[in-house]
């Protein structure tokens, strides 16, 4: 049975559950509509209650009960999962939460994020999300890696290494193209979907920038031979 001061716990995980999705939701206007209306809200209050009947060995009802919250709410959350307080996951559809995974405090998930296992081992194989990680849409962290607290995963991107904190990964795999010091802003005030660093597309620039200036050196060059060069008598 649970305790009262557990009960407590699990309403005070609610309320900063849903004052998360009005502080980071510019579309958010009610607290009523955020806690009746918003899916990853009420995938979060879900899962608190299946991870504390997994806890307590009733890993069927607690089965059981993640199914229809998956199928209410399109987010599928293990309730074998470790999720933390203040975690926001915006839209919510399509995002998968594995078994061993273990999610920080202060996390943003957006819609389609997989945090997914590698192995079919008993054992830990799903991702580690420090506090303050944001990762975009459509992002999947793949095996038991850890992502390093302020940190920020580009949408679309496949990270199956360990990521620094304090960095910003884009690409397939997922490269760190940014890493920012302790005291800069947090990162998850500066994440734009839209706008994000393209590593690939900055080399392929510096590189035609360097086949630029050895053709200008080319020119140069056949320029001044030609100059050099004596002049034929007829």
């Amino acid at each position: 049975m649970a305790s009262l001061r557990d009960i407590y716990k699990e309403l005070l995980g609610i309320s900063e559950d849903v004052a998360s999705a009005m502080a980071r939701d510019p579309a958010a206007r009610t607290v009523a509509e955020v806690a009746l209306l918003y899916p990853g809200v009420h995938a979060l209050i879900s899962h608190r209650l299946t991870h504390q009947l997994w806890l307590h060995g009733r890993q069927f009802q607690a089965r059981a009960l993640s199914q229809w919250a998956r199928w209410f709410t399109g987010v599928e959350i293990h309730p074998g999962a470790t999720i933390g307080r203040r975690v926001f996951i915006d839209h919510g559809m399509g995002v998968v939460i594995g078994e061993t995974a273990e999610v920080g405090n202060d996390v943003t998930l957006y819609h389609g994020v997989t945090l997914g296992g590698t192995s079919l081992q008993k054992q830990k194989r799903h991702p580690t999300v420090e506090s303050h990680v944001v990762i975009g849409a459509g992002a999947k962290i793949l095996g038991p890696v850890t992502i390093g607290h302020h940190s920020r995963i580009g949408s679309g991107s496949v990270v199956v290494t360990d990521i620094p904190a304090h960095c910003t990964v884009v690409g397939v795999p997922g490269r760190v193209v940014a890493r920012y010091g302790e005291h800069q802003t947090p990162p998850e005030q500066l994440l734009d979907h839209a706008n994000l660093p393209d590593p690939i597309a900055h080399a392929l620039d510096n590189l035609h920038k360097r086949i630029d200036r050895l053709a200008m050196l080319l020119d140069v060059e056949e320029i001044k031979t030609a100059q050099d060069a004596p002049v034929k008598s007829h």
